[in-house]
């Protein structure tokens, strides 16, 4: 599958909001105007005025319907989800280049408000995965404990947890456990 280089940065930017929530962290992760912005700005999210609450509530509600996405059954039911979301954002696709990125499309008006140029650009990234008939790329973390998303972009699609050094590592250490003390009771009888 070829994605480009500002569909895998969309694609970032999605599962980091996504994993902002507070059903994911316990916690809510953009709570004020302060969090949005620092998101923002870690992210790089260009052409963005001062944000405000408005901008936070949007940019929440918008969340959950994008984490909706990657609790479908079909490809079906994705579509739908995803084409309310762009066609909400009213998107307005132009070709520019900008903070030396080559030529790349945006899908929203020039300095819109961050909720619409979020919903028209991660629902356009949300588009392609869907286009290409990789919606199984959009997962959930297989850790028990865990509520986080990702897009897995491995070439097999064999990536199961959200991050291998923490959910994965945890998984594996705790089977391996598991198998020693099996082995040890066995060992003992």
């Amino acid at each position: 599958m070829l994605i480009t280089h500002d569909t895998e940065c969309a694609l970032s930017i999605l599962v980091d909001l996504l994993n902002t929530a507070p059903e994911v962290c316990g916690d809510e992760r953009l709570p004020d105007v302060a969090a949005l912005d620092a998101f923002v700005s870690r992210q790089e999210i260009s052409e963005i005025d001062s944000l405000t609450e408005d901008d936070l509530r949007q940019v929440q509600e918008l969340r959950t319907r994008l984490r909706d996405v990657f609790g479908t059954e079909s490809t079906e039911e994705a579509a739908e989800l995803v084409n309310a979301i762009v066609a909400a954002a009213g998107t307005t696709p132009r070709l520019v280049n900008h903070d030396h990125h080559d030529w790349h499309i945006h899908y929203f008006a020039p300095h819109a408000a961050l909720g619409p140029h979020l919903a028209a650009e991660l629902g356009m990234a949300l588009t392609f995965i869907l286009m290409a008939g990789e919606r199984e790329r959009l997962r959930r973390c297989e850790a028990p404990d865990c509520a986080r998303v990702f897009v897995d972009l491995s070439r097999n699609r064999s990536r199961r947890y959200c991050d291998s050094r923490t959910c994965g590592n945890r998984l594996h250490v705790a089977a391996y456990r598991a198998r020693q003390r099996s082995a040890e009771a066995v060992a003992s009888t």
